[in-house]
């Protein structure tokens, strides 16, 4: 049983990792265009949060290394994506994102390791940092609804390419799966989520898939959606 959750997590991590480096071409394009246009950065700046949160549970929690370890690259990745966001900026959205990026990715969770850390030990403190990586993970995971929405009414899959929605399924499944073994139910609730999530984008993909659509590479979605441009926020969204 060990050996089949240290290989699932092995697994779910090579996937985590495929999610964190989906955007990597929008940000080329970014560099190559010496301009963010009028792309989003919040979703990064609470990427940055959650992968932070479950980095910290990871260290925290006994045999938790595996979620420690491909969290750990997340912070990393964001950190950069973020970096970039604020050098090819506009001004006034470069102050923006700095300031936002400073309350929700230093302070919130520089006052969560205080307080956990300080105000609480043993099980308690893991449970509650369990609980806020978890809350945070099923306000993302959610965040597709709006995606299948868009699906649903316009009758096309233009905006949800079918290799993120089947990374998101199968990352949801994997690390389901990884919670189940080691029984660790902060990690299965939310990504129990975003597998059934994944699997109803997946379903809506089949009945549209006819539909023209412009893109159909993990990039052109975004992690979890990310890097969404104003005009097109309403139509799409590791451990």
């Amino acid at each position: 049983m060990n050996n089949l959750y240290f290989y699932v997590g092995i697994i779910g991590n090579i996937i985590s990792v495929m999610m964190f480096l989906s955007p990597a071409k929008t940000f080329l394009r970014i560099v190559k265009k010496g301009s963010t246009e009028e792309f989003e950065s919040l979703p990064y700046i609470c990427t940055l949060l959650n992968s932070s949160l479950w980095t910290y549970y990871g260290i925290t929690k006994p045999d938790s290394y595996l979620v420690a370890t491909v969290n750990g690259f997340g912070v990393v990745v964001e950190i950069v994506y973020i970096s970039m966001f604020l050098i090819y900026a506009p001004p006034r959205t470069r102050a923006k994102t700095a300031k936002i990026a400073g309350i929700v990715d230093v302070l919130v969770f520089a006052m969560a390791v205080f307080v956990t850390q300080f105000a609480m030990e043993g099980e308690m403190r893991i449970n509650v940092i369990g609980f806020m990586g978890a809350a945070l993970n099923v306000v993302m995971y959610a965040s597709p609804l709006s995606a299948m929405r868009l699906v649903w009414t316009t009758k096309s899959v233009e905006y949800m390419p079918f290799l993120l929605s089947f990374f998101f399924f199968l990352n949801g499944g994997v690390w389901s799966l990884y919670a189940f073994l080691v029984q660790d139910w902060f990690l299965g609730v939310p990504n129990g989520s975003g597998f059934v999530l994944g699997f109803a984008q997946l379903a809506l993909y089949s009945i549209y898939r006819k539909s023209n659509v412009t893109s159909d590479g993990l990039d052109s979605g975004s992690q979890h959606r990310h890097l969404l441009s104003p005009s097109t926020s309403d139509h799409t969204h590791p451990v």
